[in-house]
């Protein structure tokens, strides 16, 4: 079920009034319940994929809290470990991986046949079977102790509002609030609304509005000249951004309506003063799993120069298998990576040449520079992870700085309409999240008079109807 469609509107209020209704131990079963239900909107048989990987972490977390030989916790952990990837691997990689060999076997001058699997990726595939892995890993580790009641650990993995696209929780954030009681509580509930407010205009008013631009340039490159290719770019950033971080802020107010604490995931990232900095503020649930869960176990920054390196560039790498079955993916991950060896590597001459040339640390001038830097070399490696393929990825890179023709824009009625609405959508966006960054928006809000508020809250929502776009576009992230 999309969040910005009508069913939701209806499904969310039944859902959360029945859920206050109800005794603690109904409420568990009655969220299991919803969360399947909203699942099974998109295609229902795909809710035995989750049943498949809820048994085996399920279980594996029972066992190994009882079993104490060391080898054998080991064992079962990569038994869950691998059993999980594995129906990973074949609903999402399978074609990748036998494409790819089958093309290497081409290049020697072997000629295999190339088996399919004609299947849709069910949807939120990596985001549920991470949470799952975590649970399983903490157990392992002991800061977690397994979950014996089926229905509540089912819940963890499948409740509703972040089961397609996160936050990626961890069993000790999560878990236990599904045993706790949940009175509803007003200023909570207005809280989420508020919340999901701001999710709704990111992604109606600002992300599907961009959308419009950037699918029309990006399914056809080829089509137009560099000016075009720069603005569709520019324009994707700002539309992965409140796509997916305005999915995050649904996610995050509806779990708080119900009384639930959800991560934060996005710390408007594109402030950042480096590309570091960056992965702190972006898809932080995704960033923090595999900086402790595969860039940590491999050594992290503890290792040798060399070894770090290669550390960074194997999280980075594999960072970008899992957002797509796609080459485009694994060299934007690559392409990340790159960045911080690089910026790791040059830290201490960029540092003295600043002062050289008398760009002092913590001048604005400085970190006007370093976030416009910042800012370019991610749109730079978007293009890439936007890119049907490395032909038009290519294409793009090879294009972006030729053919800058205003006048062909100045002509095209489509783009004469989308760009300034773009423009504008984005400037309310930034508008918004400066203000909210000076002060606390909600607190003063909050103080206005109940007339004054309300005005502001139906005024809000009003420029949201008006301004939205309302062809059901599905959420960036729910392919991943």
């Amino acid at each position: 079920m999309l969040f910005n469609s009508i069913g939701f509107a209806i499904f969310f209020p039944v859902v959360t009034a029945i859920f206050f209704l109800l005794t603690q131990r109904s409420r568990v079963h009655w969220l299991l319940a919803a969360s399947c239900f909203f699942y099974m909107v998109f295609i229902p048989a795909y809710i035995l994929i989750l049943v498949i990987t809820i048994l085996i972490d399920y279980f594996a977390g029972i066992f190994l809290e009882r079993v104490q030989d060391r080898t054998k916790r080991k064992i079962l952990l990569w038994v869950s470990i691998l059993s999980t990837c594995m129906v990973l691997f074949i609903f999402k990689y399978f074609d990748f991986f036998t494409g790819t060999f089958v093309g290497l076997a081409g290049l020697l001058g072997w000629h295999l046949p190339r088996p399919v699997m004609s299947i849709i990726l069910p949807i939120g595939l990596s985001f549920h079977t991470f949470q799952s892995l975590s649970y399983v890993v903490e157990v392992y580790r002991g800061n977690q102790k397994a979950e014996k009641n089926f229905v509540v650990y089912s819940t963890y993995v499948m409740f509703f509002p972040q089961l397609v696209a996160g936050p990626i929780e961890r069993p000790q954030n999560l878990l236990h609030q599904f045993q706790e009681w949940h009175a509803f509580n007003y200023v909570n509930a207005c809280s989420g609304l508020k919340r999901m407010a701001w999710g709704f205009f990111k992604k109606l008013v600002v992300a599907d509005r961009l959308a419009l631009y950037v699918n029309d340039v990006y399914s056809a490159p080829r089509n137009f000249n560099g000016l075009q290719l720069t603005l569709a770019t520019f324009f994707f950033a700002y539309q992965i951004y409140c796509d997916f971080s305005g999915y995050s802020d649904i996610a995050i107010g509806a779990a708080e309506v119900l009384g639930f604490r959800l991560m934060e995931n996005f710390k408007t990232p594109y402030y950042s003063l480096s590309v570091s900095e960056f992965w702190r503020r972006w898809h932080i649930s995704l960033s923090t799993w595999f900086r402790d869960y595969l860039y940590v176990p491999l050594g992290g920054s503890r290792v040798s120069k060399r070894r770090h390196i290669l550390n960074l560039l194997i999280t980075f790498s594999v960072s970008g298998l899992w957002h797509g079955a796609n080459w485009t993916y694994v060299l934007w991950g690559l392409v990340n990576g790159l960045y911080l060896v690089i910026g790791w590597l040059t830290k201490d001459w960029r540092n003295r040449l600043c002062d050289a040339v008398g760009l002092r640390e913590h001048t604005a001038v400085r970190k006007a520079i370093m976030l416009s830097v910042t800012f370019i070399l991610t749109c730079v490696a978007w293009i890439l992870f936007r890119a049907k393929n490395m032909g038009d990825a290519a294409y793009i890179f090879t294009h972006l700085a030729t053919g800058w023709d205003f006048q062909r824009i100045a002509t095209e009625q489509f783009l004469l309409r989308q760009i300034p609405v773009a423009f504008a959508a984005i400037l309310a966006l930034e508008i918004g999240q400066l203000w909210n960054r000076a002060v606390s928006v909600p607190s003063i809000v909050g103080k206005l008079p109940v007339v004054a508020r309300w005005a502001l809250y139906a005024s809000f929502v009003m420029m949201v109807v008006m301004f939205g776009v309302y062809n059901k576009m599905q959420f960036i992230y729910f392919q991943f």
